[in-house]
């Protein structure tokens, strides 16, 4: 039987929150240190990460690795229904509540061209250990990263992840899938 993709957020969401305080703050513990271990993050000069909200993986530990590394770091910003950019970022003050509520760069942090990162953080509902990914429902990272060459990076919770993601031709994969 085939599930749609929003049966499929429904059914994670929901295994989502069956999980515990404790059990968030060590899985997200686990996949910052697994996620700063990577051998295509150490060697990474310019990254596009995004700041976790909700039940997401909190990586505001990355960001501030990656800050403390020397690394350009750059996090999306909504311009637009649909549309993002990445804009580079000194320090996690630089955030500001943006569409969603996401925290985002705040409009004076400069435009990093999508061709620039080395690695790309890109968030998910679902993952498939093939690298098929079921986004949050808005396409925002499926127009964005058909422009990027950087590796592209997952961090899911086991509950996250599925065997059977519905996909569309539009829909993009992703290379590596981190698993706490």
């Amino acid at each position: 039987m085939t599930i749609s993709k929003s049966e499929l957020r429904a059914l994670v969401k929901k295994r989502e929150a069956a999980l515990s305080e404790l059990e968030i703050k060590a899985s997200d513990r686990e996949l910052a240190s697994a996620f700063i271990a990577l051998p295509e993050f150490i060697k990474a000069k310019t990254v596009m990460l995004y700041r976790g909200v909700g039940r997401e993986p909190d990586t505001g530990p990355m960001i501030a690795s990656a800050l403390r590394a020397g690394k350009t770091v750059a996090l999306p910003k909504i311009t637009g229904p649909g549309v993002m950019e990445a804009r580079r970022i000194y320090s996690l003050d630089q955030l500001v509540p943006g569409a969603f509520g996401i925290p985002e760069p705040s409009g004076e942090c400069e435009v990093v061209a999508p061709g620039e990162f080395d690695l790309i953080l890109v968030p998910g509902a679902a993952f498939s250990p093939n690298g098929c990914r079921l986004g949050r429902g808005g396409g925002y990272y499926d127009r964005y990263l058909p422009q990027t060459r950087g590796v592209k990076v997952a961090l899911t919770r086991k509950c996250q992840l599925t065997d059977d993601i519905p996909t569309d031709s539009h829909d993009i994969k992703v290379d590596l899938i981190i698993t706490r």
